[in-house]
This record gives C-alpha cells, sequence and structure tokens, in this order.
C-alpha cells in the first residue's frame, strides 16, 4: 500500500495569509505617513524616494518601463552605452503584467525559452537564453543563485536579462547569457505596501512590503508572501507557498553602508507530470523520424493529468543570508563586500507519463515515478572595488573584485516499488497496454484519455539513501573599465581568470563509494567592445565576448551533461578528469537609441554565438571536447513611454541555430536545429492611462515552433497567448487590478522535454488584485 509522507511545515502559508490581511487591513485603517520608494539612498528622510529598479545617478520616474543602468558594479556604463544586449524588467513591468513568479517576468524577454526534465530539476527555473542552457546562470544582486529552484518575487525589484557569452561578468557558464534578480532591500523613507490577489482557479495572494526608517541613517523593510493556487486546464496541479525576506540597513546616506538581508521560501505542490508524446504505429520511440516529429497528446482531453494524488509531491525549501558593508574611499572610490550563504532544497516523487513503454499509440500511459532528495549550500565572499578615474586626460569608468565560493551539492532519492514494471518496446507482450489499465497493474498503467488521479495506487515508498556528494570550489579575480577615448568613442573592457575545481563520489545507502571523479579547470573569459557615439542619446556598437563552462558545472543538479570521468593511481588517489571546458564565443554589432526626449529606449542587434569545444559522446563510456553548436539572429526591443500616457516594453528574436558537429556518435543529427531554440519569438506589452485613475493594458507573446531534442523527432507548435489588464485607482491609497491571461484559453506547451513528454501552460486565468500604498 502506498505511504503517505509526513507534512512539512510549509502548511503554515494559512496562518501567514491570515497575518498579512490583519496588517493591510489594520495598517489601511491607520493615519501613516507619506513616502514612496527611493530614489537614492542618501536622500533626506522626507524626500520621496522612487520604487524605480536600482539605479545609480539622476532620478528616474518609478513607473516607467525605461531603466537606465544595470544595478551591477561591473557595468561600468549606462544601457545605451554598454556593447551588448541587456534587457531589464523593472518592477512596473512585473506588476502590470501581473507575474507571480520568474517565469512569467520572462515572458515579456524574447529569445528565452525553458526547458522541462525527467530527473534533476524537472519542475524548476530552467532557462534556455538564446538557445543554451542557463540553469546555472541566474543571480541574486550579482552573486551566483547556486541549486534547482523555483523563484518567486514578492522580493524582487527588478530582473536583468544579459545576453550572449556572459563568462567575465558572471564566472563559469553563462554561454547564452544570464539572469541577475535585483532584491528589495532597505531604504530611507517610511512606505507601507500591501495587498492581495483573488482569482480564477482558487488563487488566494498575499504580500506585504513595508519599510520603515528608524534613524537618520537606518532602515528595516520587510516582505512577506502567501500564495496558494490550482493551474487553469490542469486537473489536480496545485501550488502552496510562502515567504518572508527582511533586510536592515545602516549608515545610509553616510560613507558607510550596511546591509543585512535574508531570504525564506518554501512550497509545497503537486507537480504537473504533463503530457506524453505521441508515438509511432511501431510503439518503439526509436522510429521517431524528423520529418514527422512526435507531439504531446492528451488522448482529447488537455487537462488530463496522469500523476497519482496518492505517490506525488514536491517540496522546495530556499534559504539565504546576505551580509554587505560598502564604504566610500573617496567621492569617486567605492569599495564593498558581500558575504552570502544559502541553501535550496528540493524533495519530489514525480510521475513522468513515460512513452518508453510503447503505450500512448494503444491509448495506455505508463506512470513512471522519478524521485529525488537534494539539498545544495553555496558560501561565497566577494570583493568589488569600483569608481572613476583618470589617465593621462582619459577618464575610466573601473570595476575590479576577487571570489571565493565554496559549493556543496548532496543528492539521493526514494525506493518507489511498483508491483509491476513493463518491459521494453521491443517485447510488446510486456508493454504497457489497455489490458493493464487499472488493478491489474497496481494502477501504474492508466488511460490516455480518461486517467484517474485518484487511483488506489498499489506500491510503497521508502528513502533511497545512497546518493552522491559533490563540492566546488572556485577562486577568481576580475576587472571590468570602459575607457572614454572622446565624447564620442567609447572602449569597453572585461577580464575574468577562474579557477574552478569539483569532485564528486557515489556511494552506497551503507555509505560504502562505489565510484569517484575530480576535475580542476583554469580559464580566462572575457569581452571587448567599441562604441560610436553619434549623438548623447544613442551609440553604435560592435564587441566580443567569451564564456567557459567547465565539467561539473552544475553540480549535478538539472541537466548537467558534464561528466566527470576520474580515475585513480596505484595507491588509490584520485586522478582529475582530462575534460576541458566548453567555450563560447560571441560576435555582436548593434545600436541603442533614447528617444522622445529620452523617455523611450530602442535597441537592435545582430549577433552570432558559437559553441566549440563541446562534450560529445564518442563511444558507450568515452566523451571528447569535440562538438560545436551555432547561434546567429537579430534582436530588436522598445521599452519606455512614447507619450507620458501610453507606455510600451516589446522585443524580437530571431534565432538560426544549428548543431555543426555532434561527434562520431551524433553525426546524424548534425545540421538540425537546436532543443528550445525558437527561430521566431515575439512579445508585446503596453499600457495607457485613459484618465489619471484609469489604466488599460494588454499583450500579445508569440514563440515559434520548439523542438524538445536535437534529433528533432519531438516538437511542440508555436503559438500566440493574449493578455489584458485594467487598474484604477480609488483613493490615492488604494488600487484596483484587473489581469485577464491567456485570453483566447489557447492551449500551448511552454517546455518540451527531448523525449517522453512536454508541458502544458496554465489555461485563461482570471486575477483581481487590491492594492493598498501609503
Amino acid at each position: 500500500m502506498s505511504r503517505q509522507l509526513p507534512q512539512s511545515p510549509v502548511s503554515s502559508p494559512r496562518l501567514l495569509a491570515s497575518a498579512i490581511g490583519v496588517a493591510i487591513t489594520a495598517s489601511s485603517a491607520a493615519h501613516m505617513a507619506y513616502a514612496a520608494e527611493k530614489t537614492d539612498e542618501k536622500a533626506p528622510r522626507n524626500a520621496i524616494a522612487l520604487e524605480a529598479t536600482s539605479v545609480t545617478g539622476e532620478a528616474q520616474d518609478a513607473t516607467s518601463y525605461q531603466v537606465e543602468k544595470a544595478s551591477s558594479p561591473k557595468y561600468t556604463a549606462p544601457l545605451v552605452d554598454t556593447p551588448r544586449s541587456v534587457t531589464v524588467i523593472p518592477q512596473q513591468v512585473l506588476k502590470d503584467t501581473g507575474a507571480l513568479n520568474m517565469q512569467d517576468a520572462l515572458r515579456t524577454v524574447p529569445g528565452i525559452t525553458f526547458g522541462a526534465g525527467e530527473g534533476g530539476n524537472p519542475q524548476g527555473d530552467r532557462p534556455f537564453i538564446r538557445g543554451f542552457d542557463a540553469q546555472g546562470d541566474t543571480y541574486l544582486d550579482g552573486v551566483r543563485d547556486t541549486g534547482s529552484q523555483s523563484r518567486e518575487i514578492f522580493a524582487v525589484e527588478s530582473i536583468e536579462v544579459s545576453k550572449g557569452p556572459n563568462s567575465a561578468i558572471g564566472g563559469r557558464g553563462a554561454a547564452g547569457g544570464s539572469i541577475n534578480l535585483v532584491s528589495k532591500k532597505a531604504h530611507l523613507g517610511d512606505a507601507f505596501n500591501g495587498g492581495f490577489t483573488w482569482g480564477s482557479d482558487q488563487t488566494q495572494r498575499y504580500t506585504l512590503d513595508s519599510n520603515y526608517q528608524f534613524s537618520d541613517t537606518a532602515a528595516g523593510r520587510l516582505n512577506l508572501l502567501s500564495h496558494e493556487s490550482n493551474v487553469a486546464g490542469r486537473d489536480k496541479v496545485d501550488y502552496d507557498r510562502w515567504g518572508i525576506a527582511p533586510s536592515l540597513a545602516f549608515g545610509l546616506g553616510t560613507d558607510t553602508r550596511v546591509n543585512l538581508d535574508y531570504y525564506h521560501l518554501q512550497s509545497n505542490d503537486m507537480p504537473d507530470s504533463g503530457i506524453p508524446y505521441t508515438v509511432p504505429a511501431s510503439g518503439k520511440t526509436a522510429d521517431r523520424t524528423k520529418s514527422n516529429p512526435d507531439k504531446p497528446y492528451a488522448g482529447g482531453d488537455s487537462s488530463n493529468f496522469y500523476g497519482l494524488t496518492d505517490r506525488d509531491f514536491r517540496k522546495t525549501r530556499t534559504d539565504t543570508a546576505n551580509f554587505a558593508i560598502e564604504h566610500d574611499l573617496t567621492d569617486a572610490l567605492t569599495i564593498k563586500n558581500t558575504l552570502r550563504h544559502g541553501t535550496s532544497m528540493q524533495d519530489y516523487i514525480l510521475t513522468q507519463p513515460d512513452d518508453s513503454k510503447g503505450n500512448v499509440n494503444n491509448g495506455s500511459v505508463w506512470r513512471r515515478a522519478n524521485s529525488r532528495v537534494s539539498n545544495v549550500a553555496t558560501t561565497t565572499n566577494q570583493t568589488d572595488l569600483f569608481g572613476n578615474f583618470y589617465i593621462a586626460g582619459f577618464k575610466n569608468s573601473f570595476s575590479t573584485g576577487v571570489e571565493f565560493t565554496r559549493e556543496e551539492g548532496e543528492k539521493s532519492s526514494y525506493n518507489v516499488n511498483t508491483d509491476t514494471t513493463p518491459g521494453s518496446p521491443a517485447t510488446s507482450s510486456s508493454n504497457c497496454t489497455p489490458s493493464m489499465i487499472g488493478a491489474s497493474s497496481g494502477y501504474n498503467c492508466t488511460s490516455l484519455a480518461n486517467p484517474n488521479p485518484n487511483d488506489p495506487w498499489k506500491g510503497a515508498i521508502s528513502r533511497n539513501y545512497a546518493g552522491t556528494d559533490t563540492t566546488a570550489n572556485t577562486r577568481a579575480l576580475y576587472v571590468f573599465d570602459t575607457l572614454e577615448l572622446s565624447p564620442q568613442w567609447l572602449v569597453n573592457m572585461g577580464l575574468r581568470y577562474d579557477h574552478f575545481d569539483t569532485r564528486y563520489k557515489t556511494f552506497t545507502a551503507a555509505g560504502a563509494t562505489t565510484a569517484k571523479g575530480a576535475d580542476t579547470s583554469e580559464f580566462v573569459t572575457g569581452q571587448l567592445g567599441l562604441v560610436y557615439k553619434p549623438a548623447e542619446n544613442g551609440s553604435i556598437y560592435a564587441s566580443y565576448a567569451t564564456s567557459a563552462t567547465p565539467p561539473g558545472n552544475t553540480l549535478g543538479e538539472g541537466m548537467d551533461g558534464n561528466p566527470l570521468s576520474g580515475t585513480t593511481d596505484r595507491n588509490g588517489n584520485l586522478l582529475s578528469s582530462d575534460m576541458e571546458p566548453e567555450t563560447t564565443k560571441n560576435y555582436e554589432v548593434g545600436t541603442k537609441w533614447d528617444l522622445l526626449n529620452d523617455r523611450l529606449s530602442l535597441t537592435a542587434a545582430l549577433f552570432r554565438t558559437e559553441k566549440e569545444n563541446a562534450r560529445v559522446q564518442v563511444d558507450t563510456t568515452s566523451y571528447e571536447n569535440a562538438g560545436k553548436t551555432r547561434v546567429q539572429g537579430i534582436e530588436l526591443s522598445a521599452s519606455g513611454k512614447i507619450t507620458d500616457q501610453w507606455q510600451v516594453f516589446a522585443g524580437y528574436a530571431y534565432m538560426d541555430s544549428e548543431q555543426v558537429d555532434g561527434g562520431p556518435l551524433n553525426r546524424a543529427t548534425d545540421g538540425n536545429q537546436l532543443p528550445n531554440t525558437p527561430k521566431n519569438s515575439a512579445s508585446l506589452w503596453s499600457t495607457y492611462n485613459v484618465t489619471p485613475k484609469l489604466t488599460l493594458g494588454g499583450g500579445a507573446f508569440y514563440v515559434d515552433d520548439v523542438f524538445g531534442s536535437v534529433a528533432n523527432t519531438t516538437m511542440v507548435n508555436s503559438y500566440v497567448r493574449y493578455d489584458a489588464m485594467a487598474s484604477y485607482k480609488l483613493t490615492k491609497n488604494v488600487d484596483l487590478q484587473l489581469n485577464l491571461q491567456n485570453l483566447t484559453d489557447v492551449t500551448y506547451y511552454d517546455k518540451a522535454f527531448a523525449t517522453h513528454f512536454a508541458n502544458q501552460a496554465p489555461g485563461r486565468t482570471a486575477l483581481l488584485s487590491t492594492n493598498f500604498h501609503f
């Protein structure tokens, strides 16, 4: 019989929701001092501070979709003068679009897709940027945010997306780009923002964002979240999470500033098992062809859920503590040290609708169980020195620093004991067949057209303590500089040295080591760009950038693809792997302009990204650095105000991708399109202030056909999704907002796995928010 796992403390969101609701009600009745968010931390207590993305220099409109500068000091020039594609999603876009998590937010950025998985990180964030897996390339306030996660945005101010190889700025990986989350921090001035969202599919979301200034130089901020929802168009899938993010700041407005921040997010979900791909009439997935790729099919009902409510679960927990101290050595020179420790845990049993058992085409689905218990702990100390100086009369805006990071990953799984296991497709007599649906297979085999998630599953669950431990150490040194040769000519330079060593061991449940592996990589990455400014508000640029992805890049979390095939000498001492880092190069030319009195930013770029030295399998046990892939295309974007009332946030990406060389075992797929890389993708979001109180908006999001595998034998169709919103200010302190997402209730898939299944996106969703501001 099945074993019900104990409930974790994550069930406490309902208590948190009640607390937030009481706080909102009480605070809305009280007379509170008016203050908005910050523009500059050195502002006096009574000054109004805007809630814009972290921007240095002159204040800008907090409600604008336009952002002038990235938050990291490693970007040594304003965005208009930065010779690479960078998109910043500001707070106002997050709010207007009704985004609830990082994946929602990144929908507004063309050229980014999300991938699925069967193990490792099947439900967490796995973004692809310009066709390259970026699940290990997410940063929080400029420091790598390691581990499998589903990231929330209740404590996020803005999201910065840098496209193209980015190892010089971020370190290892970042072959297609990187994502940086800018957190909400304590600031001068008192402010209170709270709200609740009720919507379709039993959505209840409560948030609180309160900032209080203790003294002339100290302040505290608290962000709280409680979220519960089902998923439109999907049976049984539900999300339940809560979070807290306190922040303290001291020395604001002085030469020495200290920030103490903490973030906790905990979830308990019924994970979506996805929709299986069809299979050829033969019942063998090996017979799939490129000319007629298989697509997901739910037997006529797209809401079908193939998991088991008596077995499936997914629990996560993320904790991050941050201590940062910043000191102005002079008016033009600042030093900052950031010490961070974080852990990321995931614990799940997920049903995979497994097409490899000769099913689907005969109307049955095998409920394969995938499981994992993993935890990644990361400790980072990063020291930065940045500012301006002059050499021979030329201005240099520079940033330099050192990083030391220790990462430790632990993973194991569950024993999921089933009564019946079908054989391989080659022995069809023992496959999952219609005669096995139901009790005869212990409910491990279900109907394609009419699955019952509440089947009384007959198996048993126990912990399997056999697993893998992985450790990694990073030592890095970097420097960046923007050299002003003249008011018209700028040179942007960056260089980084990394020493990355990682090792792993696998072990039995009794703790006996069964295998070891290790790798030590040293690599130098860089960026170089030349910027010509025909006018103060515009630039034309050409740039070159590199990245390096060493073995063990993601510590075995998710789809690593980095074998550490270490061996031992005669004394049993571990020898390092001879695998080299994969290298990626990007060539880009583009132009950026701030028009309409600098209210609207327009960008255009042509790029070519080449990945060489890619690891490919040459036989059943060996790998070589022999592969090559290429992505080239064009990107366009617009963000900001067309008029005082009309805003736009839009973009388009064309990506021509190709596997140039797949190695000896993969020659047949040379010339194929890369997985999770649509040729065309576009987004358009726009709002218009009809009156000072009423705002209307809407958007359209298009993604071309996407292949699940480099063999191009599995695919999900292109789609267009339409959204709409309306907001109304009841008073200066209270406003209402209605978001309608996926207006036409189109059935589409936003994650394609190489085999087995694809993840279906939510159907039509309505969200009504009431927000309080004081």
